[in-house]
């Protein structure tokens, strides 16, 4: 390609992958043995995109992280930063927690189902989840700092073996990176040197992946699209409707933080994270994301490392403002289908379990159902009937997880820039032509 032809911005490529592979999946489901064609020869392609940028999120947390709190020089701003991220991510939590809790009491969408509708999608789905109830009930039952204690690794090796471990790896590097402060800045430069170097390197492999984004969110559309039963989520299209509202209003909660406390345009903000936002709907998972957010955060934001390397990975294990919302909605829809009627201090309660719930939820995709188990299991809702409801929802989970991880890594970006402007680490962005770097060999 010529450097004097100006490439299709990296956004609208990927928006024409994901169309086309609805598109495309939705012409193959009338053909006999698609599904099976399709997870062979197209699917393959999303899932090793996936898997690359998987591969690469515990070395850039490690790299990035240690980075930024060493360029920080001075232990106390870590504490600022720190509690500044905390206090903005419980908040927000809250606030989706809130909002979801509105739009299901107003809209109640569990009052309209017939009960021969509700046994037959729930039948359909039961031994499906039935490992979520598992996983769900056996958490339920853990004591009451077993999440601290699960945040404190035995072995580092193995913590970064896997993505679900991410909190742990945190936990590891800021300790690794405080003591790298405290010891002679001659002694501590050759590491420093080394993370420096080790942290450009896995921003270039970010670069270098992006490239085969169009293609791998076509492969994964095509394929969800291809086996999704429609039907069933057409029956529950008034649960679907009243998750994806709250989240609508959630980012509109963003928007309005993003203008008034940083002076930045909305829009603008969206079109510099719009690859975060569509690859975190390709592929559910806020962990696999994060490579590309911390990269949009800080090149197009402006947002420097030092707070990027350290809100969004933290952001990415315990900010779950989508899943926050959606176990919100999905626990009073379940309550209304059920019959089980839920007084304030019910409501109230699932304020609170959500928001600590999703403190514990891995950012993995189907982590937000085994969380609504807890959330359940703590409003009182007998075995059968919980597993009568979660098996009703499971049916249309795959989706409506897609786009509550939208919300998730908007939440990050968000908390990223308003922690930055609050440190005085928000500026210009580097890359004001948003894509073009993508595609400078180009």
């Amino acid at each position: 390609m010529s450097k004097n032809k100006k490439s299709l911005a990296l956004h609208w490529q990927i928006l024409i992958g994901m169309a086309a592979g609805v598109l495309i999946g939705f012409i193959l489901k009338s053909v006999d043995g698609s599904e099976l064609w399709v997870k062979n020869w197209i699917y393959p392609i999303g899932k090793i995109f996936v898997n690359l940028l998987k591969l690469i999120a515990v070395p850039l947390i490690i790299a990035s992280l240690t980075k930024g709190i060493a360029d920080l020089q001075d232990i106390s701003k870590l504490s600022k930063i720190g509690g500044r991220t905390i206090a903005t991510y419980l908040v927000t939590t809250v606030l989706a927690v809130t909002l979801g809790l509105l739009v299901v009491n107003i809209v109640q969408p569990g009052t309209g189902l017939s009960q021969a509708t509700m046994d037959a999608i729930s039948s359909k789905n039961m031994d499906s989840s039935a490992s979520k109830i598992a996983a769900g009930a056996a958490q339920s039952k853990a004591g009451p700092l077993q999440f601290v204690i699960d945040m404190v690794p035995d072995n580092i090796f193995a913590a970064a073996s896997s993505n679900g471990n991410m909190l742990q790896v945190i936990v590891f590097v800021i300790f690794f990176g405080v003591c790298l402060l405290l010891i002679p800045k001659e002694k501590a430069k050759p590491m420093h040197d080394f993370f420096d170097s080790l942290n450009e390197v896995i921003l270039k492999m970010v670069d270098v992946i992006m490239l085969i984004s169009p293609y791998a969110v076509f492969a994964l559309l095509c394929n969800l699209t291809v086996s999704t039963d429609s039907e069933i989520f057409g029956v529950l299209f008034l649960y679907a409707l009243c998750v994806v509202l709250g989240l609508a209003l959630m980012v509109g909660v963003y928007m309005l933080a993003i203008k008034f406390y940083t002076g930045r345009s909305p829009l603008s903000f969206l079109k510099a994270i719009s690859p975060a936002q569509l690859l975190a709907f390709s592929t559910s998972s806020s962990a696999a994301t994060l490579p590309v957010t911390m990269e949009r955060v800080e090149e197009h934001v402006g947002v420097e490392k030092e707070v990027t390397s350290f809100v969004c990975p933290i952001g990415a294990t315990i900010n779950m403002d989508g899943t926050s919302l959606y176990q919100a909605v999905a626990a009073v829809f379940i309550c209304q289908v059920i019959g089980f009627d839920l007084s304030l201090a019910d409501q109230l309660t699932i304020v609170i379990t959500a928001t600590m719930a999703s403190i514990g939820s891995a950012a993995v995709p189907g982590a937000g159902m085994v969380m609504l188990v807890i959330v359940l299991d703590t409003l009182g809702i007998p075995s059968d009937k919980l597993a009568f409801g979660i098996a009703l929802i499971f049916a249309v989970d795959r989706p409506l997880d897609m786009c509550r991880t939208v919300i998730n890594v908007t939440g990050d970006a968000t908390v990223a820039t308003l922690v930055g402007k609050s440190v005085g680490k928000l500026h210009a962005p580097k890359i004001k032509n948003w894509d073009d770097h993508y595609q400078k060999e180009g």
